[in-house]
């Protein structure tokens, strides 16, 4: 443990670009002066210069979001500090460029770092690109989040963590619409592998940038220009919600709850303009359009609202569902087979459950505030499912406009009567389904 008064330590170091010829003597030093060590990852070309040294590689396979990796690695660490009083951690490149457990330690109050300097990826890349990053005003950017935190700029950029030609693809994607292809503005450098013997610097259309080559942790695309900054109308449309909630007296006004209507309002809206969509006439298309901007609006000005209180933002929103949607199609993204799709979801929504610590039950999902008629459509498959008894009665009719005649005719009816069919319909639902949980629980 460490001493009274003082807290543990975490000394930091830095491996280099590339081989053990980027690794300064002083880097060797600090190493050999602690029993304790740990590195990020030993998927880096010096990383054995850190003898006896325990890595985290095994939670980029466990966890489902890289932030769920850092956010165990800087744990780990300061629980480990804390036992030995210091220890040592190794990281690729510089300690203190895109290393975002590095920024997690020292923000940290529980322990205290030491962070030596070492030579990045930055001075290799440079180099190979001949070019001064500061009079060329580059901008570093993170290929996990390209698409937020490129958005506005128009290069020129140096991509880093691109350690997959899946996240190349994301990158070209969000970029696809800035890309000018009668300019060398559609263009990009492809880093890959500086200082090693099989390094590649290569100039690549933007359509071949997830085509040349398989991707690793030691690659980066360097973008000289775009013909337009990145997700333009996004950024746009996000500053106007923030600038309509903190200036126009009635956004100031509204909360959550008083937006329900309107966001209800303007998803059957959409629904209607699908409906209204003609496969032959493109201009029904500007129905839609417009509809979808509707309910867009609805979404920014939800995340504008928790972003003035300062609970999440739009960033949030966009990347928790693009790491859920990673997450949930393994088949397209960590290599697995569409055969078992439907098991490997539910297995997966299961996982996400227990991680939050909901084991729910046989109606969990259900959305209490759909309409009557889909609420009980979802209960009775989700009853179906886990085969529970509903005990509901059959109806002998054979035909779907019977059947529609029939709801028709039950409504008819509850409105002679001065029964609301919505309040109806629900109450009897709730009650089948109470009843099929105890029956299920008995």
């Amino acid at each position: 443990m460490s001493s009274s008064g003082s807290l543990p330590t975490v000394e930091i170091v830095g491996l280099g670009p590339a081989g053990t010829e980027y690794v300064s003597q002083h880097t060797l030093d600090r190493i050999a002066a602690h029993r304790h060590r740990w590195v990020r990852t030993i998927r880096h070309p010096s990383a054995h210069v850190v003898p006896d040294a325990s890595s985290f590689d095994h939670l980029y396979e466990s966890a489902d979001s890289f932030d769920e990796v850092y956010d165990a690695i800087v744990e780990t660490l300061i629980e480990r500090a804390t036992e030995h009083g210091s220890i040592l951690y190794a990281v690729p490149g510089s300690p203190l460029i895109l290393e975002r457990t590095v920024r997690g330690l020292m923000r940290d109050e529980r322990v205290q770092c030491i962070v030596n300097p070492a030579i990045g990826f930055l001075e290799m890349a440079w180099s190979r690109l001949g070019i001064d990053p500061i009079e060329e005003r580059v901008t570093l950017v993170d290929g996990h989040t390209f698409a937020t935190d490129a958005a506005g700029i128009d290069g020129p950029m140096l991509i880093a963590h691109c350690h997959a030609n899946w996240v190349l693809s994301e990158i070209k994607l969000a970029a696809e619409d800035t890309i000018d292809a009668t300019n060398d503005a559609s263009e990009v450098v492809i880093l890959h592998h500086l200082g090693l013997a099989d390094e590649r610097v290569e100039r690549v259309s933007w359509s071949e940038l997830d085509r040349t080559l398989e991707a690793d942790h030691l690659t980066s695309i360097y973008v000289p220009a775009l013909a337009a900054p990145v997700g333009t109308e996004l950024v746009a449309f996000h500053r106007l919600a923030r600038t309509l909630r903190e200036q126009c007296p009635w956004d100031m006004e509204q909360t959550h709850r008083s937006l329900i209507t309107y966001l209800l309002e303007e998803t059957h809206e959409v629904v209607d303009a699908i409906l209204a969509l003609d496969p032959d006439d493109p201009s029904t298309d500007d129905h839609l359009v417009e509809e979808l901007g509707d309910l867009l609006y609805q979404i920014e000005f939800h995340a504008a609202i928790a972003e003035q209180d300062g609970r999440f933002t739009m960033g949030d929103v966009a990347r928790g569902i693009n790491d859920k949607l990673v997450r949930r199609h393994p088949h397209v993204f960590a290599g697995g087979s569409a055969d078992d799709l439907v098991a490997s979801w539910d297995a997966i929504k299961r996982a996400e459950k227990e991680a939050r610590g909901d084991h729910g039950g046989p109606f969990d999902g259900v959305a209490s505030s759909a309409g009557s008629l889909s609420y009980a459509s979802s209960v009775l498959k989700k009853a179906a499912k886990a085969d529970l008894d509903m005990r509901v009665p059959e109806v002998s009719l054979d035909h779907v406009t019977d059947l529609g005649e029939h709801l028709l005719a039950v409504v008819a009816e509850c409105r002679r009567r001065g029964i609301d069919p919505e309040v109806a319909l629900r109450e009897v639902t709730n009650v089948r389904r109470t009843a099929a949980e105890g029956r299920a629980g008995s």
